[in-house]
């Protein structure tokens, strides 16, 4: 009997599986994350605008690179493509985007963003802050690109790790795209992305299936009158009450003229008119944001909003209103074949009870214009929030707010965890 041989396959089948469940995402994430926490903090305390994410696409390029993707850069702006190849098999596309926000931090935290720029809205400089959560994006695709190229023998095909610019202005997705992207490096079969939801405990996975956030447009209103003294209004023809009979009025559009069961939005972000107390000026200027799921509630929406501003001035006798609407991006639509596939999955890698459905969001993401050519789409959600900071509802749990700070080694774990394991499951051998 040849012993040695029996020592070794006994080796190999008690050591096969430690192997297996070492490689588990799930493991691996929670063995690697404090590697990557450094990135994280070095992202967050360095933030820089849309449009201007010049050093930010740099760092995530060199760790692509260094993790063993052939790297693309300035694409679209300054966007970025890391291209993992193992082989015949699907194609997959994996997001981040780059850009912060212009906000001054007052998170207090030893790694909290001192940037500040100058305001490409005007006059003056603003802070700058990753207060939506990019920084942990960036950092998740980072961790699930060095678990992708060690385990090469778990998957076959090709991931694109795709760096997008401008997510906040709804800008960079499409600027990649018409860059050439699916021309240039083949168009994917599936694209996933991940966005933190402040609003769950650190470490939870949210899915919604159809559409997960809304279509996003935007609406100048410039309001025409006929100024003079304010003690004289009569000789006048006062935009500023033409304005803010038309702020009123607009909120009736959707309680009153939009199907109860559609969702929609019309916010009157800005009012600007007017220069001292008693000056009645010429004119008076709104700025709107729009937000649906439905073309035809779009397209009402807009109607609806030229036809209130046209008819407050001709009751008051003023010149016609210039009204301008701006379609920003569309709604995301999750395929529900690609969320119904994935979402055991996630049960799996990282517990039944953390992977949770959400009703759908009226907030915006240009992630949606990957699905391009009928690319199935889909973007879940991470939960950054302990807790504790969630009982105390002062803003840390809030995205876009000074006070934004997520649970980072959960999230990061919960994250890479995901989509790493959803990356195999879509390319398996």
């Amino acid at each position: 009997m040849n012993h040695s041989k029996t020592l070794r396959c006994l080796v190999l089948l008690v050591l096969a599986p430690l192997a297996a469940w070492a490689a588990d995402p799930a493991k691996w994430a929670e063995d690697h994350v404090d590697q990557l926490v450094p990135i994280y903090q070095h992202l967050h305390a360095n933030p820089e605008l849309s449009l201007h994410e010049v050093e930010t696409a740099r760092l995530v390029a060199k760790e692509l690179r260094a993790a063993g993707a052939a790297v693309t850069t300035g694409i679209g702006g300054h966007g970025l493509v890391g291209v993992l190849e193992n082989g015949d098999g699907k194609r997959l596309l994996i997001r981040t985007d780059l850009d912060a926000l212009p906000i001054v931090e007052e998170t207090g935290l030893p790694y909290a963003s001192r940037v500040r720029t100058e305001n490409p809205e005007g006059d003056g400089t603003v802070g700058v802050m990753h207060a939506c959560g990019h920084d942990l994006h960036m950092t998740n695709l980072i961790g699930v690109a060095r678990y992708l190229a060690e385990n090469r023998d778990r998957w076959r095909g090709t991931i694109l790790l795709v760096g997008q610019p401008a997510e906040e202005r709804v800008l960079g997705a499409k600027a990649m795209l018409d860059d050439g992207l699916y021309e240039r490096f083949g168009k994917p079969d599936f694209a996933l992305a991940l966005h933190v939801a402040a609003e769950l405990p650190a470490g939870t996975i949210a899915h919604r299936a159809g559409f997960s956030s809304a279509a996003s447009d935007v609406v100048d209103i410039v309001v025409r009158g006929a100024g003079g003294h304010g003690a004289r209004p009569h000789t006048t023809k006062d935009p500023i009450v033409q304005a803010a009979q038309l702020i009123l009025a607009l909120q009736t559009i959707v309680s009153r003229q939009i199907d109860p069961v559609e969702p929609a939005v019309v916010t009157v972000g800005a009012i600007h008119g007017g220069t001292k107390h008693n000056i009645i000026p010429d004119t008076c200027e709104l700025k709107l944001t729009v937000r649906t799921y439905s073309e035809a509630v779009r397209d009402q929406i807009h109607e609806a909003i030229a036809q209130r501003a046209a008819g407050i001035a001709e009751s008051m006798g003023a010149p016609p209103p210039e009204v301008r609407a701006t379609r920003q991006v569309d709604a995301v639509f999750n395929e529900p074949a690609l969320v119904e596939r994935l979402v055991p999955v996630f049960r799996r890698e990282v517990g039944e009870t953390r992977v949770i459905e959400v009703p759908p969001s009226m907030t915006s993401e240009d992630f949606g214009v990957f699905g391009r050519g009928g690319v199935p789409i889909f973007m879940f959600g991470l939960g950054t929030a302990t807790a504790e900071r969630f009982k105390l509802r002062d803003g840390s749990c809030s995205l876009h707010t000074p006070r934004y700070q997520p649970e980072v080694r959960p999230a990061l774990v919960a994250g890479i965890a995901a989509m790493s394991a959803a990356a195999l499951e879509l390319l398996a051998p």
